[in-house]
């Protein structure tokens, strides 16, 4: 997406919020990331952290970070909504409770950081899920940075089908194009859901 297809919201002010809020994670969640770190450990040895290949904007490819949550040895690179009696099987004791509190995500606001990723955002695909990749290029949401949540997150996560998915993503990169305002209230929404979300230990990642 060219910069004269962007907003001034996207462009600077999402951006400069990202920084800000993966900086502020990393030093106030950094005892809760020791904690973690030192339980997978003890339970079930290195390595802590899980690094997987994702999709990122304009289709490119990047290392997505996460604690490890399944035991070593467990294939890597299958979608969710493909795995769900594998994930159940090969999940560690500490893995079910750091994916139930949205822990295990908490290694991406490094990549955040580092402009991978965004806060909010649709949420960046395996590579190899060819289908959701092609399916949010109708909506042009591989354009935009993927984030650590999104619409489609809090609106149902792995309990909707594909298609729906990426209507839901292409609803939340038609909203960040058309105006800096829609785009701010559009991660206000994502960012309540979020909260909402995390509270209930629904957990809103994948």
């Amino acid at each position: 997406m060219s910069k004269r297809e962007r907003t001034i919201y996207d462009l600077y002010v999402k951006r400069a919020f990202d920084i800000g809020a993966s900086v502020s994670a990393l030093i106030l969640l950094s005892p809760l990331y020791l904690a973690s770190a030192a339980a997978i450990i003890i339970e079930d040895g290195r390595p802590v952290i899980f690094r997987q290949e994702r999709i990122g904007i304009d289709k490119s490819r990047f290392i997505m970070h996460k604690f490890r949550s399944m035991k070593k040895g467990t294939p890597t690179d299958v979608p969710t909504h493909l795995a769900k009696g594998h994930i159940a099987e090969n999940t560690t004791r500490m893995g079910r409770i750091i994916r139930k509190y949205s822990i295990d995500e908490i290694p991406q606001f490094y990549d955040i950081l580092m402009g991978k990723m965004s806060l909010i955002g649709p949420r960046c695909a395996l590579w190899n899920q060819e289908d959701l990749i092609a399916e949010r290029d109708k909506y042009g949401a591989n354009d935009i940075r993927p984030g650590l949540t999104g619409w489609a997150q809090i609106n149902g996560r792995d309990d909707i089908d594909i298609p729906e998915k990426a209507r839901l993503d292409g609803e939340y990169t038609r909203q960040l194009k058309t105006s800096s305002a829609k785009g701010f209230i559009m991660d206000l929404k994502c960012l309540a859901g979020t909260v909402s979300a995390v509270i209930k230990a629904n957990g809103v990642a994948e």
